[in-house]
Formats: structure tokens, sequence, C-alpha cells
């Protein structure tokens, strides 16, 4: 009965994550068959684009900025992204605003203290050559 119990135990495991990376695998092929041109993709290195062309078995054309296209082997998209969409506010945010002026502050001490002071001590130069 102990036998039984043992090879139960190793072979459930096993099992459920062979089926795990089955679905994985299938969903990744149904996710490289689906491509088409205007679909915007991750790869796996994590670079953005938008796919371009899609007439190659193994590669495919990603174009990565305006008028720069390159080509990747299929395996190496991860998935697709929703599209970028720009809102109003998003524009309204672009433009730019005139910065205030930073107000100088006098300190107790009398000094201005337009700009952040720092307190970092420096170390010394090395003194090269000498023994």
């Amino acid at each position: 009965m102990l036998p039984l119990l043992l090879v139960l135990v190793l072979a459930v495991p096993l099992v459920m994550s062979t089926r795990k990376q089955k679905k994985q695998q299938a969903a990744q092929q149904d996710l490289q068959s689906s491509l088409a041109p205007g679909d915007r993709v991750m790869t796996t290195s994590g670079l953005y684009g938008t796919v371009a062309d899609t007439s190659g078995d193994n590669t495919i054309d990603i174009e990565i900025a305006p008028g720069v296209v390159t080509t990747w082997l299929r395996l190496a998209v991860r998935e697709k992204v929703e599209p970028v969409v720009e809102t109003e506010e998003d524009s309204a945010d672009d433009v730019e605003t005139p910065a205030e002026e930073p107000s100088i502050i006098e300190s107790s001490s009398g000094i201005k203290d337009d700009e952040p002071q720092t307190t970092a001590q420096v170390a010394p130069p090395l003194e090269h050559g000498k023994k």
C-alpha cells in the first residue's frame, strides 16, 4: 500500500504541471498565429511596438518608432497590449507652463537659501607615488 501511495504523491503534481505547460504553449501558439498588422505587442525583451508585416512563417516585422521597422522571430512576441490612447487631459498636460521663480529664503544664519544645501563631506585627494 505504501509504494502505491508514494507513486500517487509523485505522479499527481507531475501530471498537473505537464497540463499547465501544455495550456501555456497552446495559448502562446494561438497568440502568435493571431497576430495581424496594426496589433500593439510587447516582446520578451520588453520592447513595445506595432506589428507592420506578418507575411513570414517564422518572422514578424515590428515598427518600434515612426519609420523604424525591425524583424523579430514570432516566438519573441510575449503578449498583445492595448494601444495607447491619448486623452484630452494628456494633450493639455503636454503644453508647457511657465515655471514659477524659486523663492529665496533667508535662514537664521544670514545665508540666502535659494538652493538646497548639502552636508556631505568630501574626502581628501589621494596621494599617488608616496610610500
